[in-house]
């Protein structure tokens, strides 16, 4: 899309038009929650002004890109998909997406999530579910002989993940090129998973959290959500770097994240983790990973099963130091400062309790609950501090396998393919969480890089996708290989055609085939 943008072949005004209009028709999708609609056009404006000089910020420039509602934005409510937060307008914007505004991109809008971030789903928020493009796609549809799209009908749509499932459904949809997400125990990853897409997570301190509404400080990192790998790695390279707001993002200048073109994989040593073949995952998960250790040991690499011991740990581990840090987080929404307040007046206590109450969903308020009872004096010892001593327990596990000549761990990112909503619902958020994050939290834990790969569609036709783990602060390294294996599975695009007619223009050049819908 940046080529055809820098060759004149369509303006960022057009395209932004095009992007503008899908959001329009996909808007049962429930992918946003804000359309800057006025903005976008504004800076497309611009983008164009600086094309007819010659004088395009980069790849960046003119593009449609789309954040997660839980970035503070300037202007632009910002909700977290919470009763809690509507009405909230920051003052600034949050550092990546200031990074990504000042190359120029398009921003088209705030996605949807699970209230505060919290669940593997994107179901539990203010504003409703979101739902995955793929149920709507050709290939799905096939395979279940189901007439196209009639939203009023059509009650057993799919989850798209979470809690980035907005970000990913966008993506997927073509209502954006890239989108950002968070990622706590895979809340990028896992949605990407589900819908297709490349999902990001960086190495902990290598992208700024300032102005990343906080979930678990300790874990949170901004996310990315391509179609692709490559498209990844130029925005990492854009949004990498210190930042004198955030203390805990890299002192070192980072170089930009430019991918070699990896053709020799023979000198490379992939793990496969033992303690990943779990009973619950599905037989066709199963099936592509063992197939991709194939590929990788068809093609020269060595391929090792290796031990991470304190894996079956890592679910308790991280239930109770999310919940811990969740519970002091969540303190800062009173009533006083910012946000929803209640009209009680009793008292102080009472106005507190009764805007909590109805600012905060079950989800959430259950984890306050149950963080609150972590850090209570006479349980501090006990969970809080066993906990961090089994973190350090997970994270050394990894630096293990990392120091034993390992490059990259090869793992499934989900359990199955996703599920229709009405089969999802079926759990409450906490068990779906520890379920659908099971293969993600331990990355977030230890701190690592870790990249969503989508590799082949399941039976159903719906994307399964498997997950490379690097090693900290080697993220080029961790895409170069993903990129390798990418163009190697040749993932089929989403067929939504119901949708594209008035899209089909965007993509007419053959050169563009990183953005046909005709594959």
């Amino acid at each position: 899309v940046s080529a055809a943008l820098k060759q004149g072949q369509i303006t960022p005004t057009e395209l932004c038009q095009k992007c503008l209009s899908l959001i329009k028709k996909t808007k049962f999708l429930n992918a946003y929650i804000t359309v800057s609609e006025e903005m976008a056009l504004k800076q497309a404006e611009e983008s164009e002004k600086r094309y007819k000089k010659g004088q395009s910020l980069g790849d960046l420039d003119g593009i449609p890109i789309a954040v997660k509602d839980n970035f503070s934005t300037s202007g632009i409510e910002t909700t977290c998909a919470s009763n809690m937060l509507k009405g909230y307008v920051p003052p600034y914007n949050a550092t990546v997406v200031q990074k990504l505004l000042d190359q120029g991109a398009l921003l088209m809008g705030k996605t949807n999530l699970d209230e505060f971030a919290m669940g593997s789903g994107s179901t539990d928020g203010a504003f409703g579910p979101v739902k995955n493009p793929w149920s709507y796609s050709k290939q799905y549809r096939e395979k279940r002989q189901q007439k196209p799209h009639d939203e009023k009908e059509d009650s057993n749509w799919l989850i798209t993940g979470g809690s980035s499932g907005g970000s990913a459904a966008a993506v997927s949809a073509f209502t954006c090129f890239v989108a950002l997400g968070s990622d706590t125990g895979g809340s990028t990853r896992n949605p990407a998973a589900h819908c297709g897409l490349v999902g990001l997570k960086p190495s902990y301190g290598l992208v700024s959290r300032h102005g990343l509404i906080p979930l678990v400080n300790s874990m949170d990192v901004p996310g990315i959500l391509t179609r692709y790998v490559e498209d990844a790695a130029i925005v990492l390279g854009m949004l990498a770097g210190h930042d004198p707001r955030d203390s805990t993002t890299v002192q070192d200048p980072v170089k930009p994240f430019t991918l070699p073109i990896l053709t020799d994989v023979s000198k490379l040593c992939i793990g496969i983790p033992k303690e990943y073949h779990l009973p619950e995952l599905s037989n066709e998960v199963r099936a592509l990973w063992s197939k991709a250790a194939d590929l990788f040991e068809s093609e020269g690499a060595k391929v090792i099963e290796v031990s991470l011991p304190h894996t079956s740990f890592s679910i308790v581990c991280y239930h109770i130091l999310c919940t811990s840090e969740v519970a002091s987080n969540m303190a800062r929404f009173d009533g006083l400062e910012y946000g929803h307040r209640c009209d009680t007046d009793v008292s102080t206590e009472a106005m507190y309790a009764a805007t909590r109450r109805e600012g905060f969903n079950d989800v959430v308020r259950g984890r306050i609950l149950s963080g609150n009872f972590f850090l209570l004096k006479e349980n501090y010892e006990n969970y809080f501090i066993k906990a961090q001593k089994v973190r350090r327990l997970i994270a050394n596990d990894f630096v293990n396998v990392f120091n034993s000549g390992v490059d990259v761990l090869l793992t499934p990112t989900t359990l199955r393919e996703a599920v229709p909503y009405l089969e999802f619902i079926k759990e409450d958020n906490s068990t779906r969480s520890a379920q659908d994050d099971i293969f993600t939290q331990a990355v977030n834990l230890a701190g690592l890089p870790a990249v969503s790969v989508p590799v082949a569609l399941s039976n159903q036709g719906l994307p399964i996708g498997l997950q490379f783990i690097g090693r900290a602060f080697y993220d080029q390294q961790l895409l170069t290989i993903a990129k390798w294996f990418e163009k190697k599975v040749q993932f089929p695009v989403i067929q939504l055609q119901e949708f594209m007619d008035d899209y089909s223009s965007v993509l007419k050049n053959e050169k563009l085939t990183s953005v046909s819908l005709k594959q």
